[in-house]
């Protein structure tokens, strides 16, 4: 880490792989978009020296070198920092201390990161669940997903998740605690498969996935439903995107849809963490990462997001200390 106070700082150099792309990606990547390199890295560097950026992330690291007196050698810090062995932080802002080791600290890049914060404001702030409402997750396997349908059974609501494979349909029910799921693979009309599994009406969809979901959801949505727009996975690489037909129903059924980002609850973050330790402490929380291990295979993992081959959070392993 880097305080530019001077017109040079000089510093220790390491050898430093690191991920990289190779060039502009319109869409999903591939893995033969990214290259894995090594280069000489100085942990200080002279003002106005660039260099190839590597793709970023969240992620949790140690510092080894600072100018800076709010971060110590030895700290434990999480934030946004390069898919590399060392990562140069000129900016301090995003960066943050971890105070709590007693959970792995991998839950900084998820449960206890974007990912459990994005869950959290999605569904208490956005949603305004109650007790006994119908709750419909989509993508409900992934990093946010699972702690949505968690948090909907602690308030005590009826909820249903979505996946595309039988392997995390029964996670979903067997670890997860959902009340049901099924796979959108196998089902022909969802419109039908949501009137199965909700034959009262949803009262809240956590959308993550757009498209024909999202469509077939709001012909099924109760009076005075909430939608809360996480994201849609299943629009990103498609030109023209998927058309919604059903929108009427909007004002049928006085349905509230609203679109949120994290980054607008920054805020909430201190009480998100007062409420998250304590039921991963005692068990009333739970979540699964997929980890994948070196650098080298940050490409496939990252490819493997936009096809479902993860299993929960993805999380790459840089190194183990």
């Amino acid at each position: 880490m880097e305080e530019r106070r001077g017109e040079e700082v000089e510093g220790v150099t390491v050898s430093n792989k690191q991920v990289i792309l190779r060039d502009f990606v319109n869409g999903f990547p591939r893995e033969d978009d990214m290259e894995v390199r090594r280069k000489e890295t100085k942990l200080r560097v002279p003002r106005g020296s660039c260099a190839v950026v590597p793709i970023t992330g969240s992620g949790v690291a140690k510092i080894v070198d600072s100018g800076i007196p709010e971060f110590k050698v030895g700290d434990l810090v999480y934030g946004t920092t390069g898919w590399e062995e060392y990562s140069l932080i000129t900016s301090p802002q995003g960066l943050f201390k971890i105070e709590h080791t007693d959970v792995p600290l991998s839950y900084y890049t998820g449960i206890l990161g974007m990912p459990g914060l994005t869950a959290y404001v999605g569904f208490y702030e956005v949603c305004s669940p109650k007790k006994g409402e119908y709750v419909f997750v989509s993508a409900a396997a992934g990093a946010v997903g699972q702690l949505v349908g968690q948090f909907a059974k602690l308030m005590g609501c009826y909820v249903v998740g979505s996946a595309g494979s039988k392997e995390k349909v029964d996670l979903l029910k067997s670890k997860f605690g959902f009340n049901d799921a099924f796979n959108y693979k196998e089902e022909r009309d969802l419109n039908a498969a949501l009137k199965r599994y909700f034959p009262q009406g949803i009262d809240i969809y956590f959308e993550n996935v757009g498209g024909k979901t999202l469509d077939a959801v709001l012909l099924n949505m109760r009076v005075r439903g909430r939608i809360a727009v996480c994201g849609m996975i299943s629009q990103y690489n498609l030109d023209p995107p998927d058309g919604v037909t059903n929108l009427m129903h909007i004002v049928y059924s006085r349905v509230r849809i609203e679109g949120f980002v994290v980054s607008d609850y920054v805020d909430h973050y201190s009480k998100f963490l007062d409420f998250m330790l304590p039921h991963i402490r005692e068990g009333k929380i739970v979540y699964i990462e997929d980890i994948a291990e070196g650098l080298e295979n940050g490409p496939s993992a990252l490819v493997g997001l936009f096809s479902g081959r993860n299993v929960g959070k993805q999380v790459l392993l840089v190194a183990r200390e």
